[in-house]
């Protein structure tokens, strides 16, 4: 089993700034409704939880140049 961590910390209202072991995110929105999250790998992820368990979320991923 390997070792995890993960950290989050609420900045501003709406705001929470996350940590793991391999990134760090930025997500803007709160628990209930829309929030869009950023994070350092790329990863752009738009979700909304809906009543009753259901939730729509989409993600795009930012192509990097080397």
């Amino acid at each position: 089993m390997g070792i995890t961590y993960r950290r989050s910390w609420r900045i501003f209202p709406g705001v929470r700034l996350n940590i793991n072991r391999r990134s760090w995110s930025i997500t803007f929105g709160g628990r209930r409704g829309p929030h869009y999250t950023i994070s350092s790998t790329g990863r752009r992820t738009a979700s909304m939880n809906l009543p009753g368990g259901f939730g729509y979320r989409h993600t795009t991923r930012r192509n990097r140049e080397d």
